[in-house]
């Protein structure tokens, strides 16, 4: 069968699904179809489809469409979109309909611009195109424009049809799998080298447990061979979970020939080959009880669940070799179950943490289960004992501190901001990882995070935290909740009536006598425990002898001294960033500061200090009562909230500042580690810029070898929707701002930015509004949709055609670093392979 008769009867298939019985699409069968978000380009592609204009779409009519769409000329493509375009059908297209065009497309690509953004965008693209400047767009003036992408013009289709052209015919011929090809074996070349050694060993373990029994029966000789497979397997899972080991690793020349990378999927490779040996194992052993359960006189069920048959007396277990073989299998059953992808990642990760806890019953009975399992678990066992002491809260508090959430940034699509305390003494590299606990959220969890601040950055850490699971949900609304608590707070002190101005009235106080300058909250410079703080958007007033206060009154935290928060009082902020929306989704920062012990109160036209109060009139006594518990609620509610963490971690990117050309691919939240590692990498240029003190020449020294060897860094982030790129746009700007200012490391770092939600140009639903952005970027340098220089580029990245630019530019050995989702890990990888990239994968 011809291509063509394939692509006939397929579309045949394809209409009789769509039109049912009555052979016949209307609006909504082809608006379903085609998966269009709005009803403009539905209608208008059904319009044209409907040739005889009845309302309905037939067979010989869809055939045509399609004809003209996948198999036509770029002429007929051209005249179809401009017909598209045309609403009214008068052969022109003018400015209102180019608007409602770029509008429709706007909300098929996801995207939320303003009205003054999207009138921009109909401008400039109506600008271009008018050449004569007739106040419409002629054919031939839209087909002049369009063919400034002659790429497009080739590709011009609509992507939601996709579904009607027939699937691609399976290769024939036998394909070798790609993990036995040499490009994929030579670019994994320290894991397959483990590999071969470890099942190696495991056989060889495995004869020597068998050879030891050769005189038994064959199910024994297959239980001791699985039985020494199983004494080392179980030691060594536990070696590849030494964080601490595995982070000091990375320092010394092991790290070049182990795959401390790939430690957790060996980890989970280890547990099946454990969970195979132990069936093994088990079944060997009752084979042996089936057969020979006559001899000993008992049977079948009292062998196996009994200690009669005394099987293994003459050791430490005194008989009770099956009972503690029983309750071994039910516990690496329910570990093995619990820790599946379908539990792990489907919001219910508290029963695969709280089940991997059992290993500590599993070592145990193993132990005397298995008279020589000993030698193999004391090294591991040792050194786990002391890295879990080493990790305890008792010890990370006596070695750091107390340590708290300073800020709290909630950010669009449920990502938590945490600003953390960094202890003086807490020291880590750019992409390591911390866990955190939050007995606020949960007492007992520990959940990993990447550190997303630089290791320069003094005083705090930065975690980025997507909501994704129980544990995370409830973080995003243990915040929520407190800011809405916040803001209601804030609106009852600020609703109260009796407000006066209150720097009036200290001045008038001061000038009388009856108050001293001592007694004001001034705002000092020195940021210890004693200082007072007020909120930052406060006016200061100077007073007539010099003393200064606060011009507003309403936005001073009004706190009580009481027992219970002697030691630390908290200030909230509340302070909304920008979004394209400013309706919906506005990240909200919950700040916290300390507080003095020992302050000075203020009420609406009264000031008095904490200490003495004893001249205060009656009144003043009277609102102090009655506002009590509402000011005991806001100090409750604004205390610091504990944290503890454990850590830093090493991951892969420690090597990205011995790489020469680093490409940094990030999915989502994916970013956080090359944010630490894009200000870092910053910092360390910028520490070697030296200037002239006499003409203020500046150049960059060149940064010793042992630090860092990068020569080019291209950094690559893909989000899904808009909202997500507000989550580190301000870091981006400002690297982009100060890599224009040192011009002598120019195109150093050069960023990439994919949004999957949006329409191509290739895609007729889309090509007008991404031509209107790349002419408003070419006019302003500046990108719409980030605000960036760097314009955001609509759908996935063509991984081919970008890898080939990066190997063409030569700038040393090309190195992937990747975080994100591993279906996409899976993708890069094997385009990595093709281009000979190396490829590091960030797990935890």
């Amino acid at each position: 069968m011809d291509e063509d008769t394939r692509w006939l009867v397929w579309i045949e298939k394809q209409f009789t699904d769509i039109a049912g019985e009555d052979r016949q699409i209307d609006l909504q069968e082809f608006k379903k179809s085609l998966k269009v978000k709005k009803s403009f380009f539905a209608e208008r592609f059904f319009a044209l489809f409907d040739a005889d204009g009845s309302g309905t779409i037939t067979l010989d009519e869809l055939m045509g469409g399609l004809q003209l769409l996948l198999k036509g000329s770029s002429a007929d493509r051209l005249k179809f979109l401009f017909d598209v375009y045309d609403v009214d059908g008068s052969g022109q297209i003018d400015k209102e309909e180019l608007y409602t065009v770029l509008k429709s497309c706007m909300e098929e690509s996801a995207l939320q611009l303003s009205e003054d953004n999207l009138q921009m965008l109909t401008t400039a693209l109506f600008e271009s195109a008018d050449t004569d400047g007739s106040g419409t767009i002629s054919f031939e003036e839209l087909k002049v424009e369009l063919e400034k992408n002659p790429e497009v013009m080739e590709n011009l289709t609509i992507s939601a049809a996709s579904w009607l052209k027939p699937p691609d015919r399976k290769r024939s011929g036998r394909i070798i799998p790609r993990y036995l090809t040499w490009r994929y074996i030579h670019n994994n070349l320290k894991k397959v080298v483990f590999l071969i050694v470890y099942f190696l060993l495991n056989i060889g373990l495995a004869f020597d447990g068998g050879w030891r029994y050769r005189q038994e029966s064959w199910y024994i000789i297959v239980a001791r061979a699985c039985g020494q497979c199983l004494n080392f397997n179980c030691a060594f899972i536990l070696i590849l979970m030494l964080r601490q080991c595995l982070t000091f690793l990375r320092a010394t020349r092991l790290a070049h020939y182990l795959p401390l990378d790939q430690s957790i999927t060996l980890h989970k490779m280890v547990g099946f080959v454990i969970a195979f040996c132990t069936l093994v194992h088990t079944v060997a052993h009752i084979g042996n009880i089936i057969a020979y359960h006559d001899l000993l006189g008992l049977k079948i069920w009292e062998c196996l669940f009994t200690t009669k048959a005394m099987v293994g007396s003459v050791d430490w277990h005194y008989g009770t070799a099956y009972i503690t073989g029983w309750i071994l299998d039910l516990i690496l059953i329910i570990m093995v179950v619990c820790s599946m992808p379908f539990v792990r990642r489907s919001g219910y990760f508290q029963v695969f943490y709280w089940t991997h806890l059992l290993y500590i019953w599993f070592w145990a009975f193993l132990l005397v289960h298995g008279p020589r399992f000993w030698k193999w678990f004391i090294a591991p066992g040792a050194i786990f004992l002391i890295e879990k002491i080493a990790r305890s809260k008792l010890v990370k508090t006596a070695r750091y501190g107390k340590t708290y959430i300073d800020e709290v940034n909630l950010l669009p699509s449920g990502v938590t901001h945490l600003v953390i305390t960094r202890p003086t003494n807490f020291h880590y590299r750019p992409g390591d990882y911390i866990y955190i606990q939050i007995p606020a959220i949960a007492k007992y969890e520990w959940h990993p995070f990447t550190i997303s601040s630089p290791p320069e950055q003094e005083g705090t850490l930065w975690v980025h935290v997507r909501s994704a699971g129980q544990w995370t949900n409830r973080l995003y609304k243990y915040f929520e909740e407190r800011k809405r608590e916040q803001k209601r707070l804030h609106a009852a002190n600020r609703d109260e009536p009796g407000e006066v101005n209150i720097a009036m009235d200290i001045e008038e106080e001061i000038q009388n006598g009856t108050l001293t300058s001592e007694n004001v909250a001034l705002p000092v410079d020195n940021p210890d425990d004693n200082q007072v703080t007020t909120d930052s958007n406060i006016a200061m007033t100077p007073l007539s002898n010099g003393a200064t206060v606060c011009a507003e009154p309403t936005n001073i935290t009004e706190s009580i001294d009481t027992p219970e928060n002697k030691e630390t009082a908290i200030m909230a902020e509340i302070s909304p960033a920008s979004s394209p929306n400013p309706n919906e989704d506005q990240p909200q920062l919950i700040g916290f500061r300390r507080m003095p012990s020992s302050h000075v109160y203020v009420e609406r036209g009264t000031l008095y200090n904490a200490e003495d109060t004893t001249d205060c009139d009656s009144s003043t006594r009277k609102r102090k009562k009655s506002r009590k518990e509402s000011i005991a609620l806001s100090s409750t509610l604004d205390r610091h909230v504990r944290i503890y963490v454990d850590g830093p971690y090493g991951t892969p990117t420690r090597q990205i500042f011995q790489a020469e050309h680093a490409v940094l691919i990030g999915a989502g939240i994916g970013v956080t580690p090359f944010a630490s590692i894009l200000q870092s990498v910053m910092y360390q240029y910028k520490k070697n810029k030296q200037t002239c003190p006499n003409c203020s020449h500046s150049w960059m020294t060149d940064i010793p070898a042992d630090t860092m060897r990068l020569q080019k860094v291209d950094f690559i982030w893909i989000n899904r929707d808009q909202k997500c790129f507000e989550w580190f746009v301000s870091l981006l700007t400002q690297l982009e701002l100060e890599q224009a200012e040192e011009g002598s490391f120019d195109r150093f770092l050069e960023l990439h930015m994919f949004m999957t939600a949006a329409l191509g140009k290739t895609d007729m639903k889309g090509i007008g509004l991404q031509m209107a952005l790349d002419l408003l970027h070419k006019k302003s340098n500046r990108d719409l949709i980030t605000g960036l220089k760097t314009r955001t580029q609509p759908g996935r990245p063509e991984w081919n055609k970008l890898f080939s630019k990066i190997a063409e530019e030569r700038r040393g050995k090309v190195k992937i670093f990747f975080c994100g989702s591993p279906a996409l890990g899976k993708t890069i990888k094997s385009h990595c392979e093709k281009f000979n990239f190396k490829f590091s994968k960030e797990s935890f």
